[in-house]
């Protein structure tokens, strides 16, 4: 007897595999061959093939984006770190009757270039040499991402997408579509996300990839096989990482100041006292046993990188001038490293030029995190956008 599934679940999913016919040609000058894409799918293809809409990940995600995997996974972390370790990272956006509704959408989900969830990334072997690549895969941008994804669409027999979304990088991911590909996106949905990461941002993920390159264990790129790697350096990288994620109403409520293992300090330098600072190590410990060190610094080069205006002739206006897809922009008041001023900056830019845009702010205490805890406010908005 088959388990009954919870109201709006896709059940349990598999991900699955798809190698890329064609070399990807990359901003760098460099073409990258073969490349395999990890990738799951849910709800169904319509005979036109004209109902699918592409969810893209953060830094830290991959293609399990929704339902119950068939392997163990563990993307989902954090304060949203609810549901089972196993659940998809959106799940809570994606299935029937949810803001990606299956019941009539069919969404594909698939781990960027560069990743370590099972598409071609520095931990894949390189034809060359039959080792991973380690430090000698290309620096990719977030252009090269969605060109893979693109190339990954076409194998499947998709030309057109009803809508591109995502959060954070992945709504990088989905301006960068609306303005490679024109006339294959109708709609964007971008949430806490921008057209270029302020200074501060930069300066935050600096910190973090500086930790993995000075940790001894890292050994310039080429741990792998050593039975070293950089663990500590990508531990602090986590803990720094994720605090830029939340805000300080998140942390004061989820924490306080309370004591993790006493009711008064114990005098020590090296254990955490406080409840946030064994959280700290435990996000540090979760993240290191399922994320590849190259890969992040690949990532988080390429999120910091990004910027619309610079690539596009200096304005916004010229990086959106052949863009036709309706947009959507969401974003969060509690949000400092992605700000509400980024999608003000685009709102602006798209209707100086009359295309079709709403923005929507909304008032949460997570942080940059809300993306993935806000769910239930965000579903109706997108719903409503994508039904118009």
């Amino acid at each position: 007897m088959k388990p009954t599934l919870a109201a709006g679940s896709v059940g349990t999913v598999e991900t699955r595999f798809l190698d890329l016919p064609d070399p990807v040609p990359l901003d760098c000058g460099r073409a990258l061959s073969p490349v395999r894409v990890a990738y799951e799918t849910y709800g169904t293809l319509s005979p036109a093939r004209d109902n699918a809409i592409l969810v893209c990940h953060a830094l830290s995600g991959d293609a399990h984006a929704a339902g119950t995997s068939a392997t163990p996974t563990g993307t989902r972390d954090g304060f949203a770190a609810r549901g089972g370790k196993n659940l998809g990272w959106w799940d809570g956006m994606i299935g029937p009757g949810k803001a990606f509704d299956t019941d009539h959408f069919f969404v594909v989900a698939a781990n960027v270039l560069g990743g370590c969830g099972g598409t071609t990334g520095p931990s894949s072997p390189d034809p060359a040499t039959d080792r991973p690549y380690g430090p000698d895969f290309p620096v990719v941008t977030v252009a090269d991402m969605v060109r893979t994804e693109r190339a990954l669409l076409t194998a499947l027999g998709i030309d057109r997408i009803a809508a591109v979304a995502g959060g954070s990088l992945g709504g990088m991911r989905a301006l960068e579509w609306a303005i490679l590909y024109p006339d294959k996106v109708d709609a964007v949905v971008a949430i806490a996300s921008t057209h270029a990461l302020a200074p501060q941002g930069v300066a935050w993920n600096a910190i973090a990839r500086e930790a993995i390159l000075r940790d001894p264990d890292w050994q310039d790129g080429r741990y792998y096989g050593t039975g070293r790697s950089p663990d500590a350096g990508m531990g602090l990288a986590r803990m720094v990482g994720h605090i830029t994620y939340l805000s300080a109403a998140a942390l004061d409520g989820k924490f306080g100041r309370r004591l993790q293992f006493s009711d008064d300090i114990r005098h020590t330098l090296t254990e955490p006292e406080f409840q946030v600072e064994n959280y700290l190590r435990h996000q540090a410990d979760g993240f290191v046993r399922r994320f590849d060190a190259n890969t992040y610094l690949l990532l988080s080069r390429a999120l910091t990188y990004f910027d619309l205006a610079r690539q596009h002739g200096g304005t916004l206006e010229r990086a959106f001038a052949d863009v036709t897809a309706r947009t959507l922009l969401i974003s969060f008041d509690s949000d400092w490293l992605y700000p509400p001023s980024g999608s003000h900056a685009i709102e602006r830019a798209l209707r100086t030029l009359g295309r079709p845009v709403e923005a929507h702010v909304l008032d949460a205490p997570y942080g940059h995190d809300s993306f993935l805890l806000e769910e239930a406010r965000q579903i109706p908005i997108v719903r409503r956008f994508l039904s118009l």
